[in-house]
């Protein structure tokens, strides 16, 4: 049990979102991140997703950790999001150019979690399908366990070992022989 799970019943939920924002808020911006490739928009989900933890946070049983419980919020706000995305996306290329703009200028963050991964490396995972850039992010970036993962996405564990595998070799063939990456 973790700091925030203790602090349970001694802490306001103010106080432990305060918490769980502090320990999980750069993993809930690159997950959003990872979904939208937009700054400004991963900003938005992730406040979102903390507005959806404190709404819901009294239903939180305990069941799975609150670091996955948190993760899988924040995988359907995205998923929501874009969902919502496609059906606006022709009003809006005009407006979200602008905010990407804007965005990079106040996001000091992105430019940390660029060189920590690798500008290449985070370009080529980004370039992937989702439901295998999810998984290696889930399993690589937050090291979560193949079950985790699969409990976080709502899948199979067999489904999600296949696309870790897959996703592996898909990320292993964009790069040429001879390049060797860490991880």
């Amino acid at each position: 049990m973790n700091e925030v799970q203790e602090c349970k019943f001694t802490e306001s939920k103010e106080e432990i979102l305060e918490e769980v924002m502090n320990e999980y808020g750069k993993e809930v911006l690159y997950i959003a991140y990872s979904y939208v490739k937009d700054h400004g928009l991963a900003e938005d989900i992730a406040q979102e997703v903390f507005v959806r933890f404190y709404q819901r946070y009294d239903s939180f049983r305990g069941d799975s950790s609150l670091k996955t419980w948190v993760i899988r919020i924040a995988i359907n706000q995205s998923k929501d999001h874009l969902k919502k995305w496609e059906t606006r996306k022709l009003l809006f290329t005009n407006k979200l150019s602008e905010w990407i703009q804007e965005s990079r200028s106040r996001w000091p963050e992105s430019q940390t979690i660029h060189r920590e991964t690798g500008r290449e490396l985070n370009s080529r995972l980004l370039s992937l399908p989702i439901k295998y850039r999810e998984v290696l992010f889930l399993y690589y970036y937050e090291e979560l366990k193949i079950s985790e993962i699969a409990e976080c996405l709502e899948i199979n564990i067999n489904t999600a070992k296949t696309r870790l595998k897959t996703g592996k070799e898909k990320l292993k063939k964009m790069y040429p022989e001879g390049v060797h990456q860490d991880g």
